[in-house]
């Protein structure tokens, strides 16, 4: 074990609170470090670590795949999506499962792929299915405009955005998740900075410690919170100062809110949260898949068994979920959490059923 690693570990058990606290990380990357690096073994074992709705994909309500499936099912479309959402199941079916029967569903790694293949091919409607928090919603903001100036008319996204301060207020008002501390996203405040958290500590009285992504990074985080709570105050702080600043990047954030307006949104597991996700501003709205294409209606169901909704709310871990490593693994996901590079289903199935070799190796995985 490093020298830096090794003194984190012991000041944390040497500092560690006289009682039991639960510290969210709201960010997928964050939750598949920890388990691959092998961390909740390293840290005092009063200091749990709980993930939170921090996977866009694992968020995605069911309905919206369902409405996605639908229109590759009755219009002539080319789709283009992100990896993770290709398999996730939907009340019927998945995209992945659409493709295999014939619809034009592809597999994309930037929006500007689809909107290339919508100049390319003026005479076929293209949509690109718009997800992720706000580190990808710039992203999506470029190609509208894009878009819009080139007069590009076969062009749609599927927007599924989402805004990540709005979702961690609910889970504070939620009476079954016990939340003392946040593990604070990386990526996501790289584009927002630090500010949209000062509610959380000012008004719920919550430390909150914006973190990078490596071990050393996660651990100092945790230290970090471990120190504010021994001293009883709640601030946020920023130990990821090599990306994120206090005031976020304004030129992506100005890039959003020229396409976008802030809107209620339904997450998976969380439900309706007012002011938690986008919609198109009227000027830029025939770019709008939704509103474009039509579907016929039909009631989405969760998949039975499936408790994603309490993984994603902090409420259980995977391995508390009756159906995790049984009958939903990777190779045959029942919920989102399972599919997703960033699921903490996954991490847990990938990493935490093989902790102990994980700690053997830990000296070579960590230099």
């Amino acid at each position: 074990m490093s020298s830096n690693i090794k003194e984190l570990v012991e000041s944390l058990n040497n500092n560690k609170p006289d009682h039991k606290i639960n510290i969210m990380e709201v960010c997928g990357t964050h939750t598949m470090a920890i388990s691959r690096y092998g961390l909740r073994q390293l840290i005092p074992e009063n200091i749990n670590l709980i993930s939170g709705p921090g996977c866009p994909v694992c968020v995605t309500p069911i309905s919206d795949i369902d409405w996605i499936i639908g229109i590759a099912r009755q219009y002539d479309v080319s789709i283009f999506t992100f990896g993770d959402l290709f398999r996730v199941p939907g009340t019927e079916s998945s995209l992945y499962n659409e493709k295999s029967k014939g619809k034009d569903i592809n597999i994309c790694y930037s929006p500007a792929d689809a909107l290339d293949f919508a100049r390319n091919n003026p005479g076929k409607k293209v949509i690109f299915i718009a997800i992720g928090f706000e580190t990808t919603i710039p992203l999506t903001s470029v190609i509208i405009k894009r878009a819009y100036q080139e007069k590009i008319n076969n062009f749609y996204i599927y927007n599924t955005h989402k805004l990540v301060p709005e979702a961690l207020e609910l889970l504070l008002l939620d009476k079954e998740v016990e939340i003392d501390a946040f593990l604070c996203p990386g990526h996501v405040s790289a584009i927002i900075g630090s500010k949209p958290y000062n509610f959380i500590a000012e008004d719920y009285h919550i430390p909150c410690v914006i973190s990078g992504f490596e071990p050393m990074d996660i651990l100092e985080s945790i230290a970090t919170i471990i120190r504010q709570i021994n001293k009883g105050i709640s601030e946020v702080e920023i130990q990821y100062r090599r990306v994120v600043r206090e005031e976020g990047n304004p030129a992506a954030l100005k890039s959003i809110y020229e396409v976008f307006d802030k809107s209620d949104s339904v997450w998976r597991g969380l439900g309706n949260i007012p002011g938690s996700g986008l919609k198109l501003k009227k000027k830029f709205l025939k770019f709008d898949a939704k509103t474009y294409f039509t579907v016929k209606r039909f009631k989405s169901r969760e998949p039975a068994g499936c408790e994603c909704g309490d993984v994603l709310k902090g409420i259980k871990k995977p391995t508390e979920c009756r159906l995790f490593s049984k009958i939903c693994k990777p190779e045959n996901p029942i919920g989102p959490c399972m599919v997703s590079s960033e699921g903490s289903c996954a991490a847990y199935y990938k990493y935490e059923k093989i902790k102990v070799q994980h700690l053997k190796n830990l000296n070579m995985t960590l230099i």
